[in-house]
């Protein structure tokens, strides 16, 4: 049975770093993303990782946030740095086989992961 657990969440004062872990179970997956959302907004992807090393971020994240795998672990972790009150949501995990690089962006840039995470609050305070 697939499951996709994520931790790592908090409260944290603007300025501050927090790193958000997803470990997975069942399978080993190429293709993993980060999300979240925000109250009263639509989900909006964070960054993507394909294989071990081809990432992508959103340009609000770019600069402070790390995506990064540890296969022996089967754990995706979200390095946050300099973390803003809008970077305030819940962040949720996505995971899936994909045959191609390409196949993994279309599915981070249309949220067409099969597999999610339960979510993890990150709360950032001014």
């Amino acid at each position: 049975q697939v499951q996709l657990v994520e931790s790592g969440g908090g409260s944290v004062q603007a300025g501050g770093s927090l790193r958000l872990s997803c470990a997975a179970s069942g399978y080993t997956y190429n293709c993993m993303a980060w999300f979240r959302q925000a109250p009263g907004k639509e989900r909006e992807g964070v960054a993507s990782i394909y294989s071990d090393s081809i990432t992508t971020y959103a340009d609000s994240v770019k600069g402070r946030f790390t995506i990064s795998k540890d296969y022996a672990k089967n754990t995706l972790y979200l390095q946050m740095n300099s973390l803003k009150p809008e970077d305030t949501a819940m962040y949720y995990c996505a995971a899936d086989s994909s045959p191609a690089y390409g196949t993994c962006r279309y599915w981070y840039w249309g949220q067409k992961f099969n597999y999610w995470g339960q979510g993890a609050q990150v709360t950032v305070s001014s």
